[in-house]
């Protein structure tokens, strides 16, 4: 079961919440979830530096609140909120609402600060994804994500690459596992992330599993 679903699906509504909640009418449903897409990818790719974990929409018949969670939440807010005041500008024309448009939503944004960054699959991915196009040794790599993954508490990390892996000629996958990652039971509290990184010889797939 563990390698056939995946581990955050499986979970949903236990451990794992949904990343979209609220009024969805039928009639709109399909380009309402594109729309949610469309925002959550925007967010990720503007807010990189931020250190985005997470970003969560709910959705009710006036207004859509949605919730950005960061390591570094001073850059998302900018000075005096000018950052926040961007963004929303910038969800609004994504939208399509324009300013005399009287039946558009209000838009609220909130920034949560991630307490452990060590502790969200996104975030390590994401490191180990930017260490490897920077053409850093892969072994060293993974090694480092996963002292720093259990020093912080957690109870097993499995990290998984696959692909031209440091440049060799064939691919190949590679994985490095501490602990306890027990996929099949839903008990335990598994954050789970997949990232590719664009390496010169290709692209190299990542998978990080953490037992929280």
């Amino acid at each position: 079961m563990g390698q056939k679903v995946n581990p955050v699906a499986l979970r949903l509504g236990i451990h794992q919440g949904f990343k979209s909640v609220g009024f969805y009418s039928k009639k709109n449903y399909s380009s309402t979830v594109l729309q949610d897409i469309k925002v959550r990818k925007a967010l990720f790719e503007k807010l990189r530096p931020a250190g985005v974990g997470d970003v969560v929409i709910e959705r009710s018949l006036s207004s859509i609140k949605i919730t950005i969670y960061v390591t570094r939440p001073g850059i998302v807010i900018g000075r005096g909120g000018t950052g926040l005041e961007d963004l929303k500008k910038q969800i609004l024309r994504m939208l399509g609402v324009t300013k005399n448009d009287k039946n558009a939503k209000k838009i609220e944004l909130k920034v949560e600060p991630i307490k452990d960054a060590n502790l969200n699959a996104y975030l390590v991915a994401s490191n180990i994804s930017e260490q490897l196009i920077r053409r850093m040794p892969h072994r060293r790599v993974m090694k480092q994500a996963v002292d720093k993954i259990m020093s912080s508490g957690a109870k097993g990390v499995r990290i998984v690459l696959s692909g031209r892996i440091g440049g060799a000629e064939i691919g190949r996958r590679e994985r490095l596992q501490v602990g306890k990652v027990s996929l099949s039971t839903i008990r335990e509290d598994i954050d789970y992330a997949q990232i590719p990184a664009l390496t010169k010889s290709g692209y190299v797939g990542i998978k990080v599993w953490i037992n929280r």
